[in-house]
């Protein structure tokens, strides 16, 4: 790697092929499912690409890498389990959404929208203008901050707290 950094193309050609093998062991270590594996190795060839002058020759390249791999295993980990938990399985679509021509729908979410409204309502005041400007109005935190006069810190925290009492509210989650 060394080499790469200081020009050497041939190097860097090398050092890529040969990380292969190290990303998959550590990937497959973190519990990638093997067919994210690749994918896996795509990102952290990338990131390595995009930091490769982050890299100190007086330490490990290999653990370097691994660090490196071990992250990008992680966070397809994580974004694995966010796809999961938003698919529907077909019986399961078919129980619990309606049709789009079943009259009940339209009343149904008239009625999910107007809890909703009474549920923001009676939220504490600094929750709810929390939840307005940045869930209802789409406000990025500073343009919020500025319209309410208060920091991102603590409209950050107040929407955290919002979006909890809601659950609770509307779901009966703790």
């Amino acid at each position: 790697m060394a080499a790469a950094q200081a020009g050497d193309r041939r190097a860097y050609e090398r050092v890529l092929a040969d990380s292969v093998a190290l990303v998959r062991s550590v990937a497959r270590r973190q519990g990638v499912p093997v067919d994210a594996l690749d994918d896996v190795v795509q990102e952290t060839l990338l990131t390595v690409h995009r930091v490769r002058h982050t890299y100190d020759p007086s330490r490990s390249y290999d653990a370097w890498l691994a660090a490196i791999a071990a992250r990008r295993a992680i966070d397809a980990l994580r974004s694995h389990g966010r796809r999961d938990r938003r698919e529907v399985h077909d019986e399961l679509a078919l129980d619990q959404h309606a049709g789009r021509d079943d009259a009940s729908a339209e009343s149904e979410r008239t009625q999910q929208a107007q809890r909703l409204r009474q549920a923001i309502a009676g939220l504490p005041p600094g929750q709810r203008q929390a939840v307005e400007q940045l869930g209802l109005q789409e406000q990025s935190l500073a343009e919020a901050a500025a319209a309410t006069g208060r920091n991102a810190g603590a409209l950050k925290v107040n929407l955290h707290r919002a979006l909890k009492a809601l659950r609770g509210r509307l779901h009966g989650e703790p």
